[in-house]
């Protein structure tokens, strides 16, 4: 086990959640409390992760290629940034992780979860999140959000199923880990979800 001095939380959510709206808030209410805040994302956080996140989200590609272009982008992420900051002492925050794969990967493509288990228990070993914020909110929303919104990637793109079988897998984790993953009700207005990630922030 690696020494952990610093403290890792992760942001998860399928695309319209709202993450993004709420990490510049988080970041700046984490360097009240903390000397150093790094803040990364995944697929990316490293200069080779950024290439694989543009064959990630830009090219087709068979969902087991997919897979393990993901966990190659996060042993690079896990090695170059994320255990360095939290042997130093720092609070990682970082847009999406291992919860992600499961997500997309396992409910949205149908990738065999033995096969991600595998992948996770090789590249993760026993590197996990303190806190995961889970950003919830209904298709429906998440879809008109993303309406409005810039040029849409590979990802975003996908069709209102495959969004919901993202969704449902998400749930599914934040049930079989009660403890670290938070669900937060993202279809609130953005005071009283601070509010919320606040008290939650607190609590660890």
């Amino acid at each position: 086990m690696i020494a952990r001095n610093g403290i890792f939380i992760t942001l998860e959510g399928i695309d319209g959640a709202g993450k993004s709206t709420h990490l510049a808030w988080l970041t700046q209410h984490l360097q009240q409390r903390y000397a150093e805040v790094v803040v990364s994302r995944e697929p990316g956080g490293t200069p080779l992760g950024e290439k694989l996140r543009h064959l990630l989200l830009a090219c087709p590609m068979h969902r087991e290629t997919e897979a393990l272009l993901m966990f190659a982008a996060r042993r690079e992420h896990l090695d170059q940034v994320i255990m360095p900051a939290i042997q130093r002492g720092a609070c990682v925050i970082s847009d999406r992780f291992v919860d992600a794969s499961y997500a997309y990967q396992c409910g949205g493509r149908g990738l065999d979860e033995d096969k991600m288990k595998a992948l996770e228990h090789w590249t993760v070993q026993d590197v996990y999140p303190d806190l995961t914020l889970l950003f919830d909110v209904s298709i429906a929303v998440a879809q008109h959000r993303l309406a409005a919104n810039r040029e849409l990637d590979r990802f975003e793109q996908e069709e209102r199923e495959f969004f919901e079988r993202v969704r449902n897998a998400y749930l599914e984790r934040a049930a079989c880990f009660p403890r670290r993953i938070r669900v937060i009700d993202a279809e609130r207005p953005v005071s009283i979800i601070q509010e919320e990630l606040e008290k939650t922030i607190a609590s660890i």
